[in-house]
């Protein structure tokens, strides 16, 4: 079973730093709860309040998928065009150490 690592980043529309932060810290506690979930982290950028970055760790894609499919990110994903500044910009990478 090989492990994804996903780091996404998002930016806020001006004004919506606050309303974005409240949306990203919902997903943590049913993500959390996911099967296959090993790590998801938010981080907050220091110079720039707006931008933040979700650092995940996955037991499997096929768990990730599941996770891309899941009620609580759907929810997120259908209420983020009003809070994001552009989309969501997701990088997958592979353990190799």
């Amino acid at each position: 079973m090989n492990r994804v690592t996903v780091v996404a980043f998002v930016k806020a529309k001006k004004g919506k730093e606050k309303d974005l932060e409240r949306a990203l810290l919902d997903l943590i506690a049913p993500t959390h709860r996911e099967a296959g979930c090993i790590d998801y982290i938010l981080h907050r950028a220091q110079e720039s309040p707006g931008v933040f970055v979700f650092y995940e760790n996955w037991e499997s894609a096929d768990r990730l998928q599941e996770h891309l499919n899941s009620k609580h990110l759907r929810g997120f994903l259908s209420k983020a065009e009003g809070l994001l500044e552009s989309p969501p910009g997701i990088q997958l990478y592979d353990r190799i150490s």
